[in-house]
């Protein structure tokens, strides 16, 4: 039995619908990532899942005695309690039954010689161990460590946390409740890197099912073996992690457009078969034409495949040849007595690719303030290159005129025509009316984008970035993805974002109790050092110059050369007896190609029984196309005989 059943599900808001005739079953184990664009109905979905929402249509059931956890919701706990206090309520079970057994050693003290006694005290002992009771402290400490809450945060009270310590608290409460399921909306939230990668590997081995909701691409990949996209008000599935959606998506993408394509073509090729026999005017060819013509009314053409919006991004010249960048040493810096930078060195070179890490609080957003001169250092000095034009994207993007458009602001800010303003815009995926909205309308990711737009235009040599892709959408991360892969200069950044992270950092600064850990090399190789113990770390090598792709130029040699013509020998009568059996073939194809497209419309939710009757049409398409090429052929060549 499924520990999920989503049936035909609707759900409008007002009259603008978000989910149409969603089904899907999600099986005991399974790890289900879901994804989809901002307001795509990912979180309308889990609401509905956990009860909180209505629906319009449709049927959604848990597994008989399932139990569930959700990670969004945050219950009213009781008053002045710790954390400490809200760990332990994931035992309260375990709690009542230990109390029983305790009122049970007291009553058999009195009645010794009653068995009904101790045989309920060893059905409450097999309970207590079930619940996982005799183990209770070093679960919360196992827990505790793996998502980074120290020992002195469990002895605060809960109410004085801030929204994301609360967030990892719940979360701690939900994975020791050790329900069945488990609902998780953007989980990794709030975490550092090593407490994402306790978190993916506690789900990886979790005996219970999970449903995800999450845009970390390294985490769904790490734990997740089925992917459910929403978009469109409908779904799509896949069997597999995020790397494989990735492909299959674009692989099945392709192969829609190239079933379009085809459809359209055909379609075409038969309209122009049509009117190509009315010209002829023969009454043989008119009364064919129109059984043409009928088959092209009952024709559908499949959609064509929206395709992902790509940014056309070109920074300008770095103009940076000196080879040193930033040149660090012994930095320190200090709040409340706590040392956060301890005699901190370190040098950057032009055209690295630098990742700053480290766990929340290590000190990272502290050191890029040093760098950028909004923090002054206890101790130390900073040594910055000849002609350095750094620029900083920080995680909070702020604009000094919000209630302006976006065209506006780039002709105020950057002096710039509204032309020009237009086309910059355009080329970070502003378009059309949403230019014409204000600042303080757009979300989180695309005030990074805005702000990205306006620095690819100004003489920097040297990028600095402050979680880039915190917060944002699938999309919107590739889109910042495709900006800085764009950038040609130096990059320093601090992100919690493994997949960024793998993606861009040639060099690891490690931030940890104050010191740095200078590693050249990826993260993956950082890690591989670390968990070996340390040792000798790489030597540095020079940053490679970014190589410029020249764009192959195609030659005349390149261009196919038609076909020859074919000749055809023979007389009328030879001619006419063809053409009688092109018209039975014809005939028997295009019964062939109906039959398929109905059974396609039958299969629409089986999406590998689809692509085969898709692929199968296609080819009965191909041999139709053919037969009548040959019999308008042909026709041509029988009617200037006659």
């Amino acid at each position: 039995m499924a520990d999920i059943t989503v049936q035909n599900l609707t759900k409008y808001y007002g009259d603008r619908l978000i989910l149409k005739d969603i089904s899907f079953d999600i099986q005991p184990g399974e790890k289900v990532a879901i994804l989809g664009a901002n307001g795509a109905g990912k979180t309308t979905l889990l609401n509905i899942l956990t009860g909180r929402l209505s629906y319009d249509g449709g049927h959604v059931a848990f597994g008989q005695g399932r139990t569930a956890g959700v990670i969004d919701q945050m219950p009213d706990f009781p008053p002045e309690s710790t954390v400490e206090d809200i760990l332990r309520l994931a035992f309260k079970e375990s709690d009542e039954v230990a109390a029983a057994m305790d009122a049970l050693i007291d009553e058999m003290t009195r009645k010794p010689d009653d068995a009904s006694l101790l045989k309920r005290y060893a059905q409450l002992e097999t309970r207590l161990e079930i619940l996982g009771g005799y183990n209770r402290d070093y679960e919360i400490n196992r827990v505790c460590n793996g998502l980074e809450i120290a020992q002195e945060m469990r002895s605060q009270k809960f109410d004085l946390l801030s929204g994301g310590e609360k967030t990892r608290i719940n979360l701690a409460r939900i994975i020791l409740e050790q329900t069945d399921v488990l609902l998780l909306d953007e989980p990794t939230n709030h975490l550092d890197m090593d407490a994402v990668d306790w978190l993916g590997n506690y789900l990886e081995n979790y005996r219970g099912t999970v449903l995800i909701i999450s845009h970390d691409r390294w985490f769904i990949d790490q734990c997740c073996d089925r992917v459910i996209e929403i978009h469109d008000c409908t779904c799509d599935f896949y069997n597999g992690n995020y790397s494989y959606y990735a492909v299959e998506r674009e692989r099945r993408r392709e192969e829609q457009l190239k079933h379009h394509e085809h459809e359209l073509a055909e379609k075409k090729r038969l309209e122009a078969t049509a009117r190509s026999m009315h010209e002829h005017g023969t009454e043989h060819l008119a009364k064919r034409a129109a059984s043409i013509e009928k088959r092209i009314a009952r024709m559908k053409v499949t959609d064509r495949p929206k395709t992902d919006k790509k940014m056309t991004v070109t920074f300008g010249d770095p103009n940076y040849e000196t080879e040193e960048v930033l040149k660090v040493r012994d930095i320190t810096k200090s709040y409340d007595g706590r040392e956060i930078l301890h005699n901190v060195s370190f040098n950057i070179r032009n055209r690295e690719r630098v990742a700053l890490l480290g766990a929340n609080g290590a000190g990272k957003t502290t050191m890029l303030k040093i760098l950028l001169g909004e923090e002054v250092p206890d101790g130390g000095v900073i040594r910055k290159g000849v002609g350095l034009k750094p620029a900083y994207l920080p995680q909070q993007v702020y604009f000094a005129n919000p209630h302006r458009n976006l065209i506006d602001t780039l002709i105020y800010d950057k002096n710039v025509s509204m032309q020009v303003a237009r086309n910059r815009l355009g080329s970070f995926q502003f378009t059309g009316e949403t230019q014409l909205k204000t600042v303080d309308m757009l979300s989180g990711g695309e005030k990074s984008r805005l702000r990205l737009c306006e620095l690819m235009y100004d003489p920097l040599n040297l990028l600095i970035l402050d979680e880039p892709t915190n917060h944002l959408d699938l999309a919107s991360r590739e889109w910042i993805e495709e900006a800085v892969e764009a950038f040609d200069g130096t990059l320093l950044f601090v992100s919690h974002d493994r997949y960024f992270v793998e993606r861009f950092a040639t060099r690891v600064l490690y931030l940890e109790n104050g010191y740095l850990t200078d590693f050249i090399g990826s993260y993956s190789a950082f890690l591989d050092w670390r968990a070996k113990g340390g040792g000798a770390l790489p030597e540095a090598v020079p940053a490679p110059a970014p190589k410029k792709k020249k764009a192959a130029v195609p030659t005349l040699d390149d261009v196919p050369k038609p076909p020859e013509k074919p000749k055809r020998t023979g007389g009328t009568k030879n001619l006419q007896k063809l053409l009688n059996t092109l018209e039975r073939e014809i005939s028997q194809l295009e019964t062939q190609s109906s039959d398929l497209e109905q059974q396609m419309v039958d299969a629409a939710s089986d999406s590998g029984k689809l692509l085969e009757l898709m692929t199968e049409k296609e080819a009965c398409d191909e041999k139709l196309a053919a037969k009548m090429d040959e019999w308008e052929a042909v026709a041509a060549e029988l009617e200037e005989l006659q």
